[in-house]
């Protein structure tokens, strides 16, 4: 179907556009199909950002990792800003479904507590990238308001997720505690104490 006189034309995908361009049935046939390049492009960026940091995350340098061509980018986003924001959105989305997870398998009040410590121990930053994903989607929320949308849904969800076990006030210092102690361990160059993990979290749930 064509476009409209005069009304504006819709994104052309570069390796469709290619491939129709041949008239041989045997190009058509043997086209590669990629359904999934979207996906693949948002997880790409996030092994991007990982390596060079916001600053540093080109299309063309999402494109080479993601192994497409750098004419997708602009087929699937709109910009720069699109890509990072599905990017940190499906980064959050996946750290904060493990840390519900963690909670969910939690049967009593002590099992809950030594979800809380295992999530700090284990969960939160369990590697390098997360650790600085985590910390460059801070700096970009800081920098620019409308990123803060992905961060508050994520302390939302986190919280609600406490408060299957706690109380709203307690679930809020248990957040507080998570955060603050895994940034610590993450960025002590030595080796942390766990043993003050799990004295922490029973400070706060048996005062």
């Amino acid at each position: 179907m064509t476009a409209e006189a005069g009304g504006p034309a819709a994104p052309v995908d570069p390796e469709r556009s290619a491939s129709s361009a041949s008239s041989a049935p045997s190009v058509r046939a043997t086209r590669r199909t990629d359904p999934h390049r979207r996906e693949r492009v948002i997880e790409a960026c996030l092994d991007v950002i990982a390596d060079v940091g916001v600053d540093g995350t080109t299309h063309r340098r999402v494109a080479a990792a993601a192994d497409v061509p750098l004419g997708s980018m602009t087929y699937h986003f709109a910009g720069m800003d699109e890509l990072l924001r599905e990017a940190f959105t499906l980064f959050a989305d996946q750290v904060a479904t493990q840390f519900a997870c963690r909670l969910d398998s939690a049967t009593s009040e002590e099992e809950a507590e030594r979800a809380v410590v295992d999530i700090i121990l284990h969960d939160t930053f369990g590697t390098d990238r997360d650790l600085v994903l985590t910390h460059e989607l801070y700096t970009l929320a800081a920098r620019r308001p409308e990123y803060r949308t992905i961060t508050q849904t994520w302390m939302a969800r986190s919280r609600a997720a406490l408060e299957r076990h706690f109380d709203p006030s307690t679930a809020r210092l248990l957040d507080a505690l998570i955060e603050g102690l895994t940034i610590h361990r993450a960025l002590d160059v030595t080796r942390p104490d766990d043993a003050l993990v799990v004295e922490a979290v029973r400070r706060i749930l048996r005062p």
